[in-house]
């Protein structure tokens, strides 16, 4: 047990984890020349694609350092905000972490937060100065800055560059020195903590864990604590880069578990493995529940498809465990599920992902935040809206509580004016600026939560020329004044548009809205009114014109009565076709709140 050595590698993002994680597969030999290739962890299309890692990755190295053998259990994690929970499980099975900081950056918000929750489950940090040998790194600058954020000794920086394997040795020595073996007791009962699964169509769900006491044999009979229920283990193993078979998993380890479990609720994310016949009297302390940032509904394009679409969320909730989803149903869309997201970047993988992995084609809706509501009646009782529909009638409401964040955003000093502006634009309030160099600054926001559910994080990387970091955190409920708007298309309410609002920008969103929907919504036989409204009160209306049918050309000389019998004939069928007609809403109208910007 000395000789393992379990560490993470935390950064903000695109600071090289992946790259670096390459390097230290390569170092080690855990991969042949054949199965090099770049950002080699990152097992999905979609991380390739866009180049960010989305699901932590667990790998096995072994390593032979002053003739002794090590065996270095690596887990590299995301960097972006929305991706935070993958990060808060992947250091609860770590005794250290490797803290990665771009040379050219420095440190940026998502640094920090990442270094915090690595602090408060007292990880031994490494601090490793990254792109060393980038044109523009400054190595001296960051390294002052790294010494001030730690308070370790310039000479515990480590220099590195992902590209080219430079510090890469290094980093493998530090790693046995200065990060402490795993603690445990052998002969305790077993105590293990899942921190991910995935699902295996052939094997059904398989369970990754780190032992904390004991160890875990295969064909030993084993119980989950948080379910109460008991399983075989038919096979477990470690993680190299492909699953290698064990007779047992010891003390300090991080292996796989298969148990043949089909069914996705069986396996909570965090919970705690022991033995049936000798259990373990305390569960592992693993990590809080998660707390969803943003709401939206996902519904399946085709109603019949509700059951599939279940099978496909609960699938992907073992792979992610920061989705959560309850059943809903809307008047427009039919049966579907409200989900909650970490954030906009969360939701989008998460929709991308139902169509590529499990071929489910569906719709998402506008994505909003939970509100508190309290009616006049109780005015001590929360009502939880979820839904800008389940709002109360204005006539019982006595108040309206929004979700408050607290926003920390570093940038360059020269855009701080151009980031103020977007914030109070948001309704932020400044509550703090501090010059961290010359060159940046930190400032602090109090903001309601729905204002970054949209283009926020869009228009900061927009003003600030992508130099700003923005990360925050949850500070509880204010009282706000907030008001729905409703969405009519032909006169008819259309649930899954509407949203809550601050009465301050009803109008001029709603506005902007059903201009943006007069583009979107394609044409028909018939006018289409598309009106905002709060209450009863038109606020906005824009008409979308019908296709027009040329009738009286086949009427061509002979008497002006024929035409307008034709005309008035005409008339007639379009009142009628406006009465019995419903408007095809297409994907686009849902998400166009999200770029009114454009």
């Amino acid at each position: 047990m000395k000789n393992i050595r379990n560490f993470c590698i935390i950064a903000h993002i695109d600071h090289g984890k992946s790259t670096l994680a390459d390097r230290l597969l390569e170092f080690t030999g855990t991969i042949t020349d054949r199965e090099k290739k770049d950002q080699l962890l990152d097992s999905m299309d979609l991380e390739r694609e866009r180049g960010i890692t989305i699901k932590s990755h667990a790998i096995q190295m072994d390593y032979t350092h002053n003739g002794e053998q090590y065996i270095l259990n690596l887990i590299d994690t995301p960097g972006h905000v929305d991706f935070s929970y993958e990060v808060s499980r992947s250091i609860a099975a770590c005794e250290g972490a490797l803290l990665i900081v771009d040379a050219a950056q420095s440190i940026q918000a998502q640094t920090i937060s990442n270094l915090y929750l690595a602090l408060e489950n007292d990880l031994e940090i490494i601090p490793i100065l990254n792109k060393v040998d980038l044109p523009s790194a400054n190595p001296e600058e960051v390294t002052d800055d790294i010494v001030d954020l730690l308070g370790c000794a310039p000479e515990d920086v480590i220099h590195a560059s992902g590209k080219t394997g430079f510090g890469v040795e290094n980093i493998l020595e530090a790693i046995i020195a200065r990060i402490p073996a795993p603690k445990g007791d052998p002969d305790a009962p077993l105590q293990a903590l899942i921190f991910d699964s995935v699902y295996n169509s052939y094997r059904g769900i398989e369970t990754y864990f780190r032992v904390f006491n004991g160890e875990i044999k295969k064909g030993q009979r084993i119980k989950f604590i948080a379910t109460n229920k008991e399983y075989i283990a038919d096979e477990v193993g470690t993680l190299k880069l492909e699953q290698v078979v064990k007779k047992s998993v010891k003390t300090g380890d991080v292996g796989y578990l298969v148990t043949g479990i089909k069914t996705a609720k069986e396996v909570k994310v965090g919970d705690t493995i022991t033995d049936a016949a000798n259990p373990t009297k305390e569960s592992i302390v693993g990590f809080e529940n998660v707390k969803p940032m943003v709401f939206a509904g996902i519904y399946p394009v085709d109603t019949e498809d509700y059951e599939e679409l279940r099978y496909s969320m609960e699938k992907l909730q073992l792979n992610d465990a920061s989705l959560v989803f309850v059943p809903e149903s809307s008047a427009a869309l039919g049966f579907g599920f409200r989900c909650g997201f970490l954030g906009m970047l969360h939701m989008e993988i998460i929709q991308e992902r139902l169509e590529r992995e499990f071929n489910m084609t569906v719709i998402t809706t506008v994505p909003n935040v939970s509100y508190h509501a309290y009616t006049k009646k109780n005015p001590n009782e929360i009502l939880l809206l979820n839904n800008p529909t389940d709002l109360p009638d204005p006539s019982r409401l006595d108040r309206v509580e929004e979700p408050f964040i607290k926003a920390s955003i570093i940038t360059k000093s020269d855009f701080v004016g151009q980031v103020m502006s977007l914030c109070i634009e948001k309704r932020g309030e400044i509550t703090n600026q501090t010059y961290l160099t010359t060159e940046r600054v930190e400032l602090t926001f109090d903001m309601p939560l729905a204002e970054i559910v949209f283009d926020f994080y869009d228009r900061l990387k927009t003003v600030s020329k992508g130099y700003a970091s923005f990360d925050y955190s949850p500070i509880g409920m204010r009282e706000s004044k907030l008001v729905r708007v409703d969405l009519l298309l032909n006169g008819t309410p259309v649930d899954a548009l509407s949203a809550l609002l601050h009465a301050d920008n009803a109008y001029s969103i709603g506005k902007r809205i059903v201009e943006k929907l007069k583009e979107l919504l394609p044409r028909q036989q018939f006018d289409i009114p598309i009106q905002a409204a709060i209450g009863a009160k038109i606020i906005a209306r824009e008409t979308t014109k019908a296709l027009r049918k040329d009738v009286t050309a086949k009427c061509y000389g002979g008497d002006i009565s024929r035409k307008r019998k034709l005309l008035e004939k005409q008339k007639k069928g379009k009142k009628r076709m406006r009465q019995v007609g419903n408007v095809e809403i297409p994907q686009e109208a849902f998400m166009a709140v999200l770029k009114l910007n454009d």
